[in-house]
């Protein structure tokens, strides 16, 4: 039996849904959230011969169908008002609007992230577009949901910020020559970072705001806010892509077994991390739970150094880069989570 905490005294009664009654764990959650969000693109790595707009249709579909199964368990643990088909009946319906267009918000700003990788490089997207999106999302969030020290919540966000700066730094210390940036591409990551960051105010709202949603039925409709939006951003970006030639649905239906698969696994992690992510934002507020998950950046450097090898043979200046990069990011999240205590 879990506790249940009212007015400071603890009584015994089964949990309505999973949640976190502890900094420790809100904390271990959010690191997972992290984790998920920085290892999803790794199943991408294992396909062959499969456009990523093609692939992307299978993610969406790993996103909302993780997230619909850890509701129905996680979410649904007693028949209480607040499991989650039970939320879904009592919440305002507005707040399923707020939740479907941030799902839909962070569609575009996800497939707009991985076309202005392909045009500008990892190196100077990604701290482009994380960067922007650490700051709208956590300042945002913040104003909506007013939880945590504003003052070290400001400075662990600066420490991520200048953690994803010196992650830039340390893969672009690996190119050989330095390659030809278009405004084009520069233009296409700073939208990606403003958009990557307002879906989590829409979200915020839903969770904060009337008859509120819970955090598995935020989860669900985001995610499914996601898949249905695949509709409109993705068949767009099939026939009018950033970077490369069309691409129609017969390539879908050509693809191996395995890529498809991989496509829901990938879904699936990240899913899991966003369902974890509000969870614990359930206990922190979202302003901190998504600072520390956007910490998502250290967790892709790790695989690209111990399993892609992707820095052998790298030179001083990059593992000095790299190194300063994990430090900055460490601090950052210890720094949040005394955000939340100090409040």
């Amino acid at each position: 039996m879990l506790a249940v905490i009212i007015s400071g005294h603890s009584i015994h009664k089964p949990e309505p849904m999973f949640i976190p009654h502890s900094l420790a764990l809100a904390l271990l959650m959010m690191v997972t959230s992290a984790i998920c969000w920085g290892s999803w693109a790794n199943t991408y790595k294992g396909v062959k011969n499969y456009r990523f707009e093609l692939f992307y249709w299978d993610y969406a579909a790993g996103i909302f169908l993780v997230s619909l199964v850890l509701a129905f368990t996680m979410g649904s643990t007693a028949n209480d008002a607040s499991s989650f088909l039970n939320n879904v009946h009592s919440a305002d319906r507005s707040n399923f609007f707020y939740t479907l267009i941030g799902g839909a918000v962070f569609n575009l700003a996800n497939l707009l992230l991985v076309a202005a990788i392909d045009m500008a490089g990892l190196a100077t997207a990604f701290p482009v577009s994380i960067g922007i999106a650490l700051v709208v999302g956590v300042v945002s969030s913040y104003v909506l949901q007013p939880k945590g020290n504003p003052i070290l919540l400001a400075a662990g966000v600066m420490s991520a910020i200048i953690a994803v700066i010196l992650d830039g730094k340390a893969y672009a210390s690996l190119q050989k020559a330095a390659s030809s940036l278009s405004r084009k591409s520069i233009v296409v990551s700073v939208i990606s970072g403003i958009l990557m960051g307002l879906w989590a105010p829409f979200v915020t709202h839903a969770m904060t705001r009337g008859r509120s949603l819970g955090p598995y039925t935020t989860a669900v409709f985001f995610t499914l806010g996601a898949l249905l939006s695949c509709f409109v951003w993705n068949i767009y970006f099939m026939k009018n892509p950033l970077v490369g030639t069309p691409v129609n649905f017969s390539g879908f239906f050509r693809g191996s077994i395995s890529g498809h698969m991989l496509g829901v696994l990938g879904g699936v992690i990240w899913g899991t991390g966003t369902v974890f992510n509000l969870v614990a934002a359930n206990f922190t507020g979202v302003a901190i739970s998504y600072a520390i998950g956007q910490s998502a950046p250290m967790v892709a450097a790790l695989w690209g150094v111990l399993v892609w090898k992707e820095f052998q043979g790298a030179g001083r200046r990059a593992q000095i880069f790299l190194a300063l990069m994990f430090v900055f990011y460490v601090l950052a999240i210890l720094i949040v989570a005394k955000a939340n205590t100090a409040s």
